[in-house]
This record gives structure tokens, sequence and C-alpha cells, in this order.
């Protein structure tokens, strides 16, 4: 039997939230903020909040149970200026809210972008190798696992960041060509694993601070997900085979060049960033 819990989500509207608001909000009470304007298609009770700015949306973080962070900039050809409020400053306000309101758990939606670095490398990609971030939105996702560490070290509840695999809105059906070349579709995660990596994570016994990959067990896929299942219990359930077509060839191998030029910030096709 599911324990009914209050959970809060931020950035309800977007992608990984309104597919998590959908499958969670029958059996908890579930609290939507994201700062646009619910719509037809979004959250049917949605908190319009603007999360880098302390304001009064913070007492809807009273007794809830989770925090399910998704909110911030998501593109990562951002700048800092733009990743700087959305990604940092929310970050340490969703946590301070989630403190203040005695917050048993927070789980936060990191990125793959934070290893992207790893992308023409060999061997498996764990969670304890060092980061390799490539642009400001991969370091402000790293930032944000780190703001966790504290939180947890402070607090004494539970901080888990998800490194999120290549998860598309809608029905999300992997196939060649769907961006990052073979690698894209290499960490391809299925809106069936996603949703249950999360509620794994809702309802795991105390980890304290845990830092997992999320994909689906693709062939030839590089992201160790063994320790998802020694913390949270979660192994993939979704599988998908690649194959690059001629544009995915041509995208890794621009990307393969430019990897080889030191100093610059790139975006998650390789292409340089100026700032």
């Amino acid at each position: 039997m599911t324990t009914r819990r209050r959970i809060v989500i931020t950035g309800s509207n977007g992608n990984l939230g309104r597919k998590l608001t959908a499958d969670l909000s029958p059996d908890h009470d579930v609290i939507c903020l994201d700062i646009a304007r619910s719509t037809s298609d979004g959250p049917s009770h949605l908190v319009s909040a603007d999360l880098s700015a302390w304001g009064d949306w913070s007492h809807h973080f009273d007794g809830a149970d989770t925090v399910l962070h998704l909110a911030g900039e998501m593109r990562p050809t951002s700048s800092w200026a733009a990743v700087h409020g959305p990604n940092i400053v929310a970050t340490q306000n969703v946590l301070r809210a989630a403190k203040l309101g005695g917050t048993r758990r927070v789980i936060f939606s990191s990125s793959n972008q934070v290893m992207a670095g790893y992308r023409f490398h060999d061997g498996p990609i764990t969670e304890d190798i060092p980061p390799s971030p490539l642009n400001p939105y991969a370091v402000s996702k790293l930032i944000g696992e780190e703001l966790g560490r504290g939180f947890h070290a402070e607090t004494g509840s539970s901080f888990l960041a998800f490194r999120v695999g290549n998860i598309m809105p809608g029905e999300n059906m992997p196939a060649p060509g769907m961006g990052l070349g073979l690698w894209g579709q290499q960490m391809w995660l299925s809106n069936h694993d996603m949703l249950r990596a999360f509620r794994c994570a809702i309802g795991a016994g105390d980890f304290g601070f845990a830092v997992l990959n999320l994909v689906s067990a693709n062939a030839g896929m590089r992201w160790s997900m063994a320790r998802a299942r020694e913390v949270i219990g979660f192994v993939p359930e979704t599988s998908y085979s690649p194959h690059a077509s001629s544009q995915d060839e041509i995208v890794d191998a621009t990307a393969r060049q430019a990897a080889l030029v030191p100093g610059y910030w790139l975006d998650q096709d390789f292409r340089q960033l100026a700032g």
C-alpha cells in the first residue's frame, strides 16, 4: 500500500514536472509550483512562483514530506547570467524553504551534462569519478548537487540528485537523429523508467546524501546504474538499441573535433559558447 505524502513539485509545468504531476497526483497530495502560469494542458492547481526571489511561495513547503526540485533554466546553451538566478539562487531558496518546512527529503533534477566531458572517453561513467561539465548550465547543476550535500549535512534530511538522461517531451520515443548523436541515444531515459525511479526515490529508506545516474538500459550505454539499485532499489526496465544515422555520424564527428580544442565553454552538441 502506498503511503500518501504531501509532495511539492517545482517546475511542475515543464517536461518532467508534467509527467510526474500526472503520475503522482492520484496517490499523493501534490503542490505544483512553476514560474509559468497554468495552461490548459498543464497542472490544474498551479502556484505561480519565481523561486529565485524569496517570497510567500515558501509557505507551501510547510509540512511537506518530499520536494521534487525540477525547476530551472534547462538550455545547455545558456550563459552564466541566464543560469545564476533560476539554477543557483532558486536552488538555495528551495532548500531554505525545505529546511524551514521540515521536509524529510529533497529530490533534485541534475543532468547528464555534469559528465559530458566523458562523451568521447572509454569506460563506465560512475557517480564517483570527477565531474566534467562543459558549460555554465552543467556547472550550475553541479553546484545544485553540492548545495544539496550541505543541506543534508545541516538538516539531516535526505537529498538525492538524479543525473537525468536524455528524455524528450511527450511520448519520448527514441530514434536516430533524436539529438546528441549516438551518445544521445545511449543515454535515453524512458518515461516509464523516469517515473519509476522517482517513485523509488520517494519511498526509499533513509540514504542521507546521494547522486545517482538515471538512464534506461540501452545497448552500449556507459552510465553505471549499480548505485541506483543499491541506494533506492531502482533497476531500469526499458531498453533501446541505438543505431547512428548519417546525420548522427556528422554530429559525433563535429563534436569530437570540438572536444580537442581546450579553453572554451561547449553546449550539448560541443558547439563553442561565448562567455
